[in-house]
């Protein structure tokens, strides 16, 4: 009997260790899944900075252009004050007046 309860015991010992141990294969296929995942989220991280960084360029790019249009208003606005109507321009300063 004790040979029985013996030879249990070492049956279910090695039963658990298979069954809480990993076999080399299962192992080098995790790797390899986890392996691929690490690549797939560092391509999907690039390409988010990637997309960042040109979301980035086109504000700045339409903040120039914001500002290119701003300052041509700001030139346009300046040359009008500048600008006399005809009404306004002073009577010809050669013209004599006339005695009455």
């Amino acid at each position: 009997m004790k040979k029985v309860i013996a030879l249990s015991a070492v049956l279910a010992l090695g039963a658990l260790g298979m069954a809480c141990g990993e076999a080399a294969t299962n192992t080098a296929a995790n790797k390899a899944v986890a392996n691929a995942m690490n690549t797939a989220n560092a391509a999907m991280a690039n390409a988010a900075n990637a997309m960042a960084n040109a979301a980035n360029a086109m504000a700045n790019a339409a903040n120039h252009a914001a500002n290119a249009a701003g300052t041509a208003a700001n030139s346009v606005a300046n040359a009008a004050k500048d600008v006399k109507p005809a009404a306004n321009a002073p009577a010809n300063a050669n013209a004599k007046e006339e005695k009455k």
